[in-house]
């Protein structure tokens, strides 16, 4: 009669199906690259970065400038012999244009704005797999909250019927009042627990709906079947040398170098002559009395050769030299720090594994130690406070279990993001280990 949790939490969460499928990984993934802001943000970053080029090569393309001037003057002349006074019009317009023809630092601009590029096409792609990675993590933290409320909700219940037990024992003098003032302790301690799993459970879904928007949809749990597979090659220097070739992240901090390293050549041409093509076609009209209408044509070259700045351009150089340094330190940071995901990744994967079959034995072996501490209580040779350890123990051990399922998937989203190899596809495939059928309801408010 006292044996009550042969498999309590099971039979919670595979409740009677809503009435409705719920959204699995893929849909909310889907809402969020429509949603999410940092994507649409490094989109147009993206974007407004692929001007550079255009603008770059302006630098090298002929210019054309038209200029116009209209004057009205009114002079008054006045001498021993005339007094007069003159109101005449004059227009001028004058159509000039301007080829470069040697000017360094321009053409150094056109190649660094390919390096500039490809570092927001590489910001643009790691933003993507961060996005992945993201509502992946806090899809799973809906489940493991929710997974959470579960147990406590089971836990309150089982403390409840343990209080009921307790007072009628006492109430036929089998137990102490002790008893049950250590049942009502533990009941009351599973309803303050409770309170706080809801209140996680809600900020978890707060923290996908940051990522996804306003969503008010029930969320597909994980199915029961998850197999467990260590990463293929089983390697974890195969997969770090795979990252630090491939990761987008390092890919944008070399670009990053290199751009640096075209600005010092930008700065130091400072130092360089300058070489422009003009040629230009002049209209004058005027209405004075001894004025003038002229039309007037000019072609001709024009040579800048920089003496002295003021020391701008040495100056310029050497900060563009620091900052060059300071992007080879932020490249080698970058490196070290996907070369610590993937192998944290990895190991995370193989420690997965074990840890959900060493999950399941402790569920099997909880379990058995309530069976065994309900029998000794019942002949007298285990206390109250026995039972409820117990019980509690059971309560964490399946709710571990859970939790360690949950580690294994992520362990291997975040192994692909190390490499850059996460894709839809790759989410496809842990989508597939969601049932539809058995979900977790959004919350009320």
């Amino acid at each position: 009669m006292r044996r009550l949790l042969p498999a309590f939490i099971p039979l919670l969460l595979c409740a009677a199906p809503p009435p409705l499928l719920a959204e699995d990984l893929l849909q909310i993934y889907d809402l969020a690259v429509v949603s999410d802001p940092s994507l649409r943000e490094a989109e147009q970053t993206l974007f407004a970065t692929r001007e550079a080029k255009p603008q770059a090569r302006s630098l090298l393309l002929p210019s054309l400038s038209l200029q116009g001037d209209a004057t009205f003057y009114d002079t008054e002349t006045r001498t021993a012999t005339i007094d007069r006074q003159d109101r005449f019009d004059t227009q001028s317009v004058k159509a000039v244009v301007k080829q470069s023809l040697f000017n360094r630092a321009n053409w150094m601009t056109l190649q660094q704005a390919d390096n500039i590029i490809a570092q927001a096409e590489a910001d643009y792609r790691n933003t993507q797999i961060e996005l992945m990675v993201k509502t992946t993590e806090a899809y799973f933290d809906v489940l493991r909250a929710a997974d959470a409320v579960t147990v406590r909700e089971a836990l309150v219940r089982a403390d409840e019927r343990q209080l009921e037990q307790s007072r009628q024992r006492f109430e036929v003098g089998l137990v102490a009042i002790t008893d049950v003032n250590e049942s009502q302790a533990s009941y009351d301690k599973s309803r303050a627990d409770l309170i706080t799993a809801r209140n996680q459970l809600d900020n978890a879904w707060e923290a996908l709906r940051t990522i996804v928007g306003p969503i008010s949809v029930p969320l597909a749990r994980l199915g029961d079947k998850l197999p467990l597979s260590p990463p293929e090659p089983n390697d974890i220097e195969a997969w770090a040398g795979a990252a630090i070739r491939s990761n987008y992240g390092i890919l944008a901090a070399l670009e990053s170098v290199n751009a640096a390293k075209a600005s010092i050549e930008i700065e130091r041409s400072g130092h360089l002559p300058k070489l422009d093509l003009q040629a230009g076609y002049d209209i004058s009209r005027s209405d004075a009395i001894n004025g003038q209408d002229t039309d007037s044509s000019f072609v001709g070259l024009s040579v800048s050769v920089p003496v002295f700045q003021g020391g701008v351009v040495t100056s310029r150089t050497r900060e563009a030299g620091y900052k060059y340094r300071a992007a080879q330190d932020r490249l080698d940071q970058v490196r070290r720090r996907v070369d610590q995901l993937a192998k944290d990744a990895f190991r995370g994967i193989l420690s997965s594994i074990e840890d959900v079959k060493a999950r399941q034995a402790a569920i099997v072996s909880a379990r058995s130690a309530l069976e065994s501490t309900q029998a000794g209580l019942e002949v007298g040779t285990r206390t109250q406070v026995d039972v409820l350890n117990a019980q509690r123990s059971l309560f964490e051990a399946e709710y571990n279990y859970m939790s360690a399922r949950y580690d294994y998937i992520i362990n291997g989203v975040k192994l692909h993001q190390a490499t850059s190899t996460l894709s839809r596809e790759v989410l496809a495939k842990g989508n597939a280990w969601l049932d539809p059928n058995n979900s977790v309801p959004p919350p009320a408010n």
